[in-house]
């Protein structure tokens, strides 16, 4: 049961090999479960390395490496508050790439499917349905007046 992409809505992708190699390196890292889990809970909220340990089960020196891992790619970014880094997703198309990626799992769970955007052809045969249910509707008022 797959999905296909709505041509009116999605602009087409155009890769050249440096930005192929990029989304590839950037997707490969998003291919293991502890950095979703880190990434997941930083859309929640930024927060430091002591925190994600605990709030991902990991020990902190796991988590300090997998953060920098995801800050070389640019998926999150630290900035200093007193001794401490706090963590924050880098973006919020980093926010969307996460929720997509959860949509589309529970979309293949439940076994939906996307509705296919109407087309002007779809619009004329509603327009059509439409106006023979108005003649059909003028029809049978005529035929209980007689």
């Amino acid at each position: 049961m797959g999905h296909g992409a709505d041509s009116q809505t999605t602009p087409a992708a155009h890769l050249d090999a440096d930005s192929a190699a990029t989304i590839a390196a950037t997707l490969q890292a998003l291919a293991t479960p502890s950095r979703l889990m880190i990434l997941t809970r930083l859309r929640q909220a930024p927060c430091a390395v002591t925190e994600l340990a605990d709030a991902v089960g990991m020990e902190q020196s796991a988590v300090s490496h997998q953060l920098r891992l995801l800050r070389a790619l640019g998926l999150v970014t630290g900035s200093r508050r007193g001794r401490r880094i706090v963590y924050s997703l880098y973006d919020n198309h980093v926010a969307q790439l996460l929720d997509e990626a959860v949509y589309h799992i529970e979309h293949l769970r439940l076994g939906a499917r996307d509705l296919p955007a109407k087309t002007d052809l779809d619009q004329a045969d509603l327009d059509k349905t439409d106006l023979d249910k108005t003649e059909l509707d003028s029809a049978e008022l005529d035929t209980d007046r007689g």
